[in-house]
């Protein structure tokens, strides 16, 4: 009997510890002009827990953050999604690899342009994947949908 409690709260623990991420994400939009909005995927990070950044260097073992859009006939996407934050480049000697990572908080921005004065959502999501200095998490999506006002 003794056993089976055992299991259940070390089954219990593991699966709380992998339910909660070290990320907690905030989505908004922003009016810059009449027909123009900045959309905002903010990243919240836990001390000691890294996120990546969309573009890695040639040897990175990190899996990088990525942005997805999806299609609105309504919206055209103005340039690429843009990281605002403190960008840091690691390295670690032991193994030769770097990667270029976030910690605190960054902000994903991408522009968007309305094609007429309808009123629409924009949607889709974002993959991340996080590590501390002795672990990585498995990587995780989240999906978003704001409206456009």
């Amino acid at each position: 009997m003794k056993k089976w409690i055992f299991t259940i709260v070390l089954v219990s623990g593991a699966y709380l510890l992998n339910a909660q991420s070290p990320v907690s994400w905030t989505f908004n939009t922003k009016k810059i002009s009449d027909k123009t909005f900045e959309v905002h995927l903010t990243a919240d990070i836990q001390s000691g827990w890294h996120l990546y950044s969309q573009d890695q260097p040639s040897d990175a073992i990190a899996i990088p953050t990525s942005v997805t859009i999806n299609n609105n006939p309504l919206l055209k996407l103005d340039g690429k999604v843009k990281e605002v934050g403190k960008m840091e480049k690691f390295t670690d000697k032991n193994l030769g690899v770097s990667a270029h990572q976030y910690s605190n908080k960054v902000d994903f921005v991408q522009v968007v342009k309305l094609k007429s004065n309808a009123k629409t959502n924009v949607s889709g999501s974002v993959e991340f994947q996080t590590c501390d200095d002795k672990k990585c998490l498995p990587p995780k999506t989240v999906n978003f949908n704001l409206a456009i006002k």
